[in-house]
């Protein structure tokens, strides 16, 4: 299977990426882009020092000037692409995924991503190849820092700092823990600290808060330390989760609601975009608030693209990725942190209070299933349900009265995902054995 995937490279180091193969697709990467300066980033993960000195080498060899800010979250080198005016960057990171991965994220300026449909089948054609353009002259490498830069970035999105709220957080051994600790220093908050020292071996779990192990130790100590707040960043602090005082989990799309409704306060009238796996109560809320609801396939680049095409105020994924216009349409766990901080503060309610409103609907959660003719299934289903209402936005969604599904595929494995929600609790477990059963027969 490639490493080239559906929004970036990746791979397990070093049997599918290693030094020389990430020293190639510099080359590659230089050639495709044509332009004078790439930045790039990297996280803590073991492989990546080796990884970016043999792509800056391939970089430079094809004569273009290499920007080089160190080690960083995804959501700063996102930053440094715009602040620095790099013509390209490069984001060395596997995100939230197991300690022997790696990859790439490329963007162009602006840092707008390099998808599958927007460059990376082209760089991987380039790759195979190795005909690599002789350049006269070669590129240098150019030292930046940008972390106080960032933080003040960063301060911008939040109004309460005078704010008191007792926080943990856990980092994961990822990059967030110190951006988050040189940002809550300006702030008034009681943080306490779980695991922010970068090691890119996790010794305490993985930087995935997608999985329940993975947050069950913040939700604890939520609970014990009887904290307003617990907040879970990813290993490259592009995602977020957070706990409520009460230690629930609380759903991605719920906090999609509660900043909307905030934004909307200070922008009535404007675009917010959600992922078509997100609950009504999304669109509901945005409507509610005086704006204009815009639903998007599943995945950063399309919604970063669809969030600049309605120039809209925010966007929020399912997963955990949070958007923002004045971000540079760019996800940030750290400024959705700071944006749940403020509604907090300026509501004067708990977290747990903020989301029992929304608690109206009931979700099947994401549920995969092993198929071998994935557009066949998608297929059969619209027959079955050709009495709903049907989009073809991504996979096949079909909305009734009374509920709702989205099937789609993967974009790596042979695996269709189910999300489905129903008006009740019954219907929705009746529903979603009775897809099920068509989807695995």
């Amino acid at each position: 299977m490639s490493i080239f995937k559906a929004y970036d490279v990746r791979g397990i180091c070093p049997q599918e990426l290693n030094e020389e193969i990430a020293y190639n697709i510099g080359r590659a990467f230089a050639d495709f882009i044509k332009v004078k300066k790439i930045l790039i980033g990297r996280d803590m993960r073991l492989s990546s020092e080796g990884l970016f000195k043999n792509l800056a080498k391939g970089i430079t060899e094809q004569g273009a000037d290499v920007i080089d800010i160190g080690m960083c979250s995804t959501p700063m080198c996102y930053f440094a692409c715009n602040f620095l005016k790099a013509d390209a960057s490069v984001m060395i990171t596997a995100s939230h995924n197991p300690k022997e991965h790696n990859g790439f994220k490329f963007t162009r300026k602006q840092a707008i991503p390099i998808s599958e449909d927007t460059g990376i089948k082209e760089i991987e054609r380039a790759f195979n190849k190795r005909k690599f353009k002789k350049s006269q002259k070669k590129g240098k490498i150019i030292i930046k820092k940008v972390m106080g830069d960032y933080a003040k970035h960063v301060l911008r999105f939040i109004k309460s700092k005078n704010a008191k709220l007792k926080i943990i957080i856990d980092a994961g051994n990822g990059m967030g823990g110190i951006e988050a600790r040189e940002v809550f220093k300006k702030l008034k908050c009681k943080v306490t600290e779980m695991y922010f020292e970068p090691d890119g071996s996790f010794p305490n779990h993985e930087a995935n808060p997608l999985k329940e192990e993975n947050v069950r130790e913040l939700r604890e100590r939520v609970l014990k330390e009887k904290a307003d707040l617990g907040i879970a960043l990813d290993g490259d602090a592009d995602r977020v989760f957070f706990v409520s005082d009460k230690g629930e989990i609380i759903p991605s799309d719920f906090i999609t609601c509660l900043i909307a409704k905030a934004y909307l306060k200070e922008h009535p009238g404007e675009a917010v975009t959600y992922d078509l796996r997100s609950s009504w109560i999304t669109e509901e809320t945005i409507k509610d608030n005086d704006g204009r609801p815009v639903m998007s396939k599943v995945g950063h680049s399309f919604i970063k693209e669809q969030l600049r095409k309605v120039n809209g105020v925010f966007g929020g994924e399912l997963s955990g990725h949070f958007y923002f216009r004045d971000n540079f349409y760019s996800d940030s766990g750290i400024i959705a942190s700071m944006k749940v901080i403020d509604i907090i503060a300026v509501e004067r309610k708990k977290l747990s209070e903020l989301i029992k409103p929304l608690k109206k609907y009931f979700a099947s959660g994401e549920i995969n299933s092993e198929v071998k003719d994935k557009d066949a299934k998608m297929k059969e289903l619209a027959k079955i349900y050709k009495d709903g209402r049907i989009s073809w936005l991504d996979g096949v969604r079909v909305e009734y009265d009374g509920w709702w599904f989205n099937v789609r595929p993967s974009n790596t494995e042979s695996l269709l995902r189910l999300n489905l929600e129903a008006k009740t609790r019954k219907l929705m477990e009746e529903k979603r054995d009775e897809i099920l059963k068509v989807i695995r027969k």
